[in-house]
């Protein structure tokens, strides 16, 4: 059995392996395709690459990973990628609830100010301010997809029949 770590500064890879309660050997046997000293790189800060990262959310169950990654490791989401707090099905729905509530109240003055297809100056201030109300929403929807995708992880969400009911409504 491995030494526990009394590294302060580790990073998300690290805390995930070692609260799961696995050594580096035991991460790297269930990973099957990053050896130990890859790990061991990766939990000391080298980027993993994105096929390493999505072996990592399988194995792990933490679906959470795949956020961070796309947040604050990957070019491509640099700026555009939004960090998601992992957060209980009761905010995430009140905080949905409550953005609703808010846009409803703007829908009309979204409508008087984008009828005429331009947005002018003197509307700008006010549409901004709806702009970031809808990324708040935006937001909130996918921390419940994370939400989802981890139930989904731990078993607690059948994932084929779910996905019966996605279809079913898609139609």
């Amino acid at each position: 059995m491995g030494r526990k770590s009394i590294k302060e500064d580790k990073n998300i890879y690290f805390q995930i392996r070692e609260g799961l309660g696995w050594t580096r050997q035991k991460a790297s046997d269930n990973l099957h395709d990053i050896s130990e000293d890859r790990l061991e790189r990766i939990e000391n800060g080298t980027i993993p690459r994105p096929d390493e990262v999505k072996k990592m959310v399988d194995v792990y169950k933490k679906p959470e990973l795949f956020n961070y990654y796309c947040a604050n490791q990957c070019d491509l989401g640099d700026g555009t990628v939004k960090k998601i707090h992992v957060a209980d099905l009761s905010r995430i729905i009140l905080e949905m609830i409550a953005s609703l509530n808010s846009i409803e109240k703007m829908k009309d003055e979204l409508i008087d100010i984008t009828a005429d297809g331009e947005i002018s100056g003197d509307e700008l201030r006010e549409f901004s301010k709806i702009q970031t109300e809808l990324n708040h929403i935006s937001l909130t929807v996918e921390t419940l997809k994370l939400w989802t995708d981890q139930m989904i992880a731990n078993g607690k969400i059948d994932k084929v029949e779910l996905d019966k009911y996605l279809n079913d409504d898609m139609k």
